[in-house]
């Protein structure tokens, strides 16, 4: 027996039926585990961080921030609006992107403290 189970049955059947009744249903914690993994990795991280912090950018903007080739930020952000973090607009021939409030606060809690960089 490991240390990360109860050495006897407790179960609070009220309460957990209650905790389970309740519980998000398996499309939406799919969906929420998809948003969750479009930051997941560093450049989409970067790229929602710049959104953060500049508002309204355009591929080309967040390609100088990020440090990053324009077809590989352009990539990550189709994957960050696919992931419903990230709205767009086109303004004339530019598509400027825009972080949701869920994106937002989905990138608080994944950079926690950390100067949104």
């Amino acid at each position: 027996m490991n240390g990360d189970t109860c050495a006897l049955l407790c179960l609070d059947l009220p309460r957990a039926e209650a905790l389970r009744r309740d519980a998000p249903g398996a499309d939406d914690l799919a969906r929420l585990a998809g948003r969750a993994r479009a930051l997941g990795d560093p450049t989409r991280l970067a790229v929602a961080a710049a959104l953060a912090r500049g508002g309204e950018l355009c591929v080309c903007d967040l390609s100088w921030v990020v440090g990053r080739d324009e077809r590989l930020v352009s990539h990550h952000v189709r994957a960050l609006r696919a992931a419903g973090l990230v709205t767009s607009r086109r303004d004339g021939k530019m598509v400027l992107y825009t972080l949701v409030p869920e994106g937002s606060d989905l990138l608080s809690a994944v950079m926690g403290g950390v100067q949104q960089a």
